[in-house]
C-alpha cells in the first residue's frame, strides 16, 4: 500500500527498520504531470514531548523532485541505545512544497503539504514472523463502558477494524508493546478485530 499526498506518492504507509541492517529505505514518486515539487524529510519521537534527538537520518533530507520522477528516502542509524527487547516508534514526515509557477508575478498562495508515516525500529532479537502474527495475542476485558486492550507482545499492533458484538469501533488505535489501550464501547458480544501488517495490508480476522 502506499502513501499519496497530492502529487507525491510515498512507497508504503509505514516503513520496518530490520536491527540487523545497515539502512531502511521507502520510495517516493511525483506522479503530477505539471509540477516540481521540494521535498523534505526528518524523523520525530513518537512522544511529542521527548525533545531527545532522534537516533536516524534520513537522507537526502532536501532535493527536488521533478514532475513524473521517482527517488529514494534511505533511513540510516546513527547511535543511540534502544529497547532490544521490544520495538521503537518513530514517525516519518514528508513535506512537499510545489513550485510557483514563472508567469505568475503578483501575490499567490502556494500549498505546503505533510504526509506522515509510521517508522518502527525492530530489534534483531525480534522475528518478522511473530510480528505477523502479534494481533492474535491480544486479549480483551470490559472495564466501565471501556474495552481494555492489552498486548503482551513486543510488537506495535496497529488496529484496522475492531468489533463488538457486531459493531464497529470507529478508529480502533494502536497498541504498544506490552502496552494496553482503552476504547469506549457500548454494548456486548463477541469481539472481532484486524490489524495492519509491515507492509499496509489486512490481517486475518481474530474473534474473542
Amino acid at each position: 500500500m502506499q502513501a499519496a499526498n497530492a502529487g507525491i506518492i510515498l512507497g508504503g504507509t509505514r516503513l520496518i527498520y530490520a536491527g540487523d541492517t545497515n539502512e531502511a529505505s521507502i520510495s517516493i514518486r511525483n506522479s503530477d504531470k505539471n509540477n516540481d515539487y521540494l521535498i523534505q524529510s526528518w524523523l520525530d519521537n513518537d512522544d511529542e514531548k521527548n525533545s531527545a534527538k532522534v537516533p536516524f537520518v534520513v537522507t537526502p533530507p532536501l532535493f527536488r523532485l521533478d514532475r513524473e520522477s521517482d527517488n529514494i528516502l534511505r533511513i540510516a542509524k546513527v547511535g543511540g541505545n534502544l529497547p532490544s527487547d521490544r520495538e521503537t516508534l518513530y514517525w516519518l514526515s514528508v513535506r512537499s512544497i510545489g513550485a510557483t509557477p514563472k508567469e505568475i508575478t503578483g501575490s499567490s498562495l502556494q500549498l505546503v503539504l505533510r504526509t506522515r508515516i509510521k517508522f518502527i525500529y525492530r530489534p534483531s532479537s525480534l522475528n518478522n514472523d511473530a510480528a505477523l502474527n502479534a494481533y492474535r495475542s491480544l486479549s480483551f476485558i470490559r472495564q466501565d463502558g471501556e474495552l481494555v486492550v492489552k498486548n503482551p507482545t513486543p510488537y506495535y499492533v496497529t488496529l484496522a477494524t475492531l468489533k463488538v458484538g457486531g459493531k464497529d469501533v470507529e478508529e480502533p488505535g494502536m497498541v504498544s508493546p506490552y502496552g494496553e489501550l482503552r476504547v469506549k464501547v457500548s454494548g456486548s458480544g463477541a469481539i472481532e478485530w484486524q490489524s495492519i501488517n509491515d507492509y499496509g495490508g489486512l490481517s486475518q480476522t481474530a474473534r474473542q
